[in-house]
């Protein structure tokens, strides 16, 4: 039995622990650890009354209050639509499916700052989608109607690639066993289908929350930057920042930290709904 597990571990296709570990482990800390580590050191350069009434300044919250609204409608918005989408492209065979389901990952490829400028272009008092809206009373571009849209459209990849999988898994049979027992489609919906899909739902929308409240590319435009209107989001604040005459790098990294603090926490509560669901599964 001893001579198995040690033919068995010569025999492995990957290095061993040890040499994956430190690969793993030196990738990760050039690429992520020191740059968030680096934000955090020069974010301590301000005495604590200073970080405080840095991110506590009007426009900072102004801003952090509309990155995280408009995310969270967003978010919302894309768990209903992505849902949809997800079940069509799962259920349904029809021609051009390849063709949608490949422009699902269209957000991802499309640079942001494309994304933006056509997003405000459409939804501007002259674009097509914009006229149809001021119409009905509702400004599309420069407001936050067009943040949630720019929100919408990079975040709703992240809600359907988290549902797909799981109704993939759950079978037709299911929905036609509880129709044929005599269950109309909506108690077949609410009491089969819906309760195998919270912790799916949950990912897409919180991974669609956290790209959402740092978007910048895809919403600088579309917003108008008004802090009187309401549309500073915080990456625009952190730009400032930078951007300015003086270059006020320690005031950025301290809004900066408290960004990736509520990401970092929004990742956390993500794992802990997934390591909770899958455990009930078990």
């Amino acid at each position: 039995m001893g001579r198995k597990m040690k033919k068995k571990k010569r025999n492995r296709v990957i290095p061993g622990f040890g040499l994956t570990m430190g690969i793993t482990v030196t990738m990760l800390s050039l690429l992520i650890l020191l740059p968030l580590a680096s934000v955090l050191i020069r974010s301590f350069e301000l005495t604590p009354a200073e970080f405080w009434e840095t991110i506590t300044r009007s426009n900072v919250v102004g801003a952090f209050q509309t990155s995280i609204l408009c995310a969270l409608l967003a978010a919302a918005i894309n768990c209903v639509f992505g849902l949809i989408l997800a079940w069509i492209l799962v259920r349904y065979d029809f021609p051009g499916k390849r063709l949608i389901d490949g422009m699902i990952e269209l957000p991802f490829a499309l640079p942001t700052a494309v994304a933006g400028i056509t997003l405000a272009k459409m939804y501007s008092d002259q674009g097509v989608l914009g006229q149809a809206l001021n119409r009905i009373g509702i400004q599309g571009s420069y407001s936050r109607v067009g943040l949630v849209i720019a929100l919408v459209f990079v975040g709703i990849p992240f809600v359907v690639r988290s549902i797909q999988p799981v109704l993939r898994k759950l079978p037709p049979s299911c929905e036609e066993a509880a129709l044929m027992l005599g269950a109309s489609k909506g108690f077949t919906f609410r009491h089969v289908i819906l309760p195998e899909l919270p912790p799916a739902l949950l990912t897409g929308f919180g991974l669609a929350l956290a790209r959402g409240i740092g978007e910048y590319g895809s919403v600088i435009y579309i917003s108008g930057n008004s802090a009187k209107n309401g549309t500073q989001v915080v990456s625009y604040i952190i730009m400032q920042k930078l951007n300015s005459g003086s270059a006020d790098y320690v005031g950025a990294a301290a809004i900066a930290l408290v960004l990736l603090a509520i990401s970092f926490l929004l990742m956390f509560l993500l794992n802990m709904v997934q390591w909770f669901a899958a455990r009930r599964t078990q």
